[in-house]
């Protein structure tokens, strides 16, 4: 049985190292709560986030990655594009396999050592 708790997150960067992330673990939380709420207003309120940080740190993916990730409809809410789901399930598939990996490792060189 392995003994060791993994939780990797994933960010991806622009070409630019400079540059900051552009979509992360916030990001994908905020898409979750899109599907949740059907709103980035209420997806932001309930990460305790300002409407207007959402709405950047989604534009700036969005113009980053050259896709859209959300439909807005205005006093209706927004939802999920294709291709916003589709991201959406791969950063979580990289996600799960990152921490795959790094439990892999460390059960790897600290196998003896697990349960005491």
């Amino acid at each position: 049985m392995n003994a060791f708790y993994c939780n990797t997150r994933v960010r991806v960067k622009g070409k630019d190292s400079k540059e900051n992330d552009y979509f992360g673990r916030g990001v994908a939380d905020l898409l979750h709560g899109v599907e949740t709420w059907h709103s980035l207003n209420l997806a932001a309120k309930h990460m305790g986030m300002a409407y207007s940080k959402a709405w950047k740190i989604v534009r700036l993916a969005e113009e980053t990655l050259g896709i859209q990730l959300l439909y807005r409809m205005g006093k209706n809410g927004s939802k999920l594009t294709e291709e916003g789901a589709r991201l959406l399930e791969v950063y979580e598939e990289a996600e799960r396999e990152a921490s795959r990996v790094v439990c892999e490792i460390f059960a790897k060189y600290y196998q003896e050592h697990a349960g005491g």
